[in-house]
């Protein structure tokens, strides 16, 4: 059970193991992207493209999806990032094995990856767990680190942990053959929750300091995407930046030796990549070659 690009590469990693799924439950097609096409998960997409039988569901727990699971007959379930809440009697039914970006209990939630990167988490890592009823709050059957690298962003922080998640899982699933499998009590110490983005957090905020605007540019890239609030109601997108001990007037925009400037709580945000409205994003001497550069930021 999967749904993102992360799942895609947890479902790889089972097919290629003597674990080959049987079925791969997904969303159904959804509109998405700028165009608001109607395109399949991307788990559904690869699910196909290896050849496995698809079921997309609106609920994993109607009575149609519980036939189709039940009919598969399967020695366990595997879910990673799937987005739906399992209920009885499917939690009850079958092995169910979680692959969770963080290192619980600490990251319970819908965005580890995002919250790791944004609270300047020097290590994460992968959690393979037993579903139950609470959020993120099963047994733990393996778990591994994972450093986090100074200019980690979420797409490269992810791409390493989901290489990692599928190994451990086919690891689990080996033990859980072998009847070796031992699972242990998360801790009630530690226990922090990754709440989903909201779209207010996109928006840079000047009046904090340089650094954490940092981390919040890469917890949001490439996915989601931060911004600078510009007078004139556009937004410029800021797809890399880095602290820079400059002072300037918070919401300044300067260029300086062809680097751009923005003043914050304790110094300056340097941007190394922008998007202006409605185009790709660019290196920082492109823009100031095709662009005027407002004179400030929203503050």
């Amino acid at each position: 059970m999967g749904t993102s690009a992360f799942a895609v590469d947890v479902l790889r990693a089972l097919h290629a193991s003597r674990h080959r799924p049987l079925l791969v439950v997904t969303p159904p097609d959804r509109p998405r992207g700028r165009g608001r096409r109607v395109t399949p998960t991307a788990a559904a997409e690869a699910a196909r493209e290896l050849g496995l039988e698809v079921l997309q569901a609106e609920s994993v727990n109607e009575p149609q999806s519980l036939e189709a699971i039940a009919s598969a007959r399967p020695e366990a379930i595997a879910v990673c990032q799937f987005g739906q809440l399992i209920k009885e009697p499917l939690l009850s039914d079958h092995l169910m094995l979680n692959v969770h970006p963080s290192l619980l209990p600490r990251w319970r939630g819908a965005a580890p990856i995002e919250r790791t990167l944004m609270a300047g988490d020097e290590r994460t890592g992968v959690t393979i767990f037993k579903i139950v009823a609470g959020l993120d709050s099963g047994p733990v059957a393996l778990m591994e680190e994972e450093a986090v690298q100074p200019r980690d962003t979420a797409g490269t922080l992810s791409a390493r942990l989901s290489k990692l998640g599928g190994a451990l899982l086919v690891q689990a699933l080996d033990r859980a053959e072998e009847g070796t499998l031992e699972l242990t009590e998360q801790p009630e110490e530690g226990v922090t929750y990754a709440d989903k983005i909201d779209p207010s957090e996109r928006t840079l905020d000047l009046s904090r300091p340089a650094r954490e605007l940092e981390r919040v540019v890469r917890a949001l890239n490439p996915h989601v995407g931060a911004y600078l609030s510009l007078p004139s109601g556009e937004r410029l997108g800021v797809a890399s930046a880095r602290a820079n001990g400059e002072r300037l007037e918070r919401g300044e925009l300067r260029a300086l030796d062809g680097r751009v400037l923005v003043g914050a709580q304790d110094g300056a945000l340097e941007l190394l990549e922008v998007q202006p409205p409605g185009k790709r994003p660019m290196a920082i001497a492109d823009y100031l070659r095709g662009h005027e550069l407002p004179s400030r930021a929203d503050a």
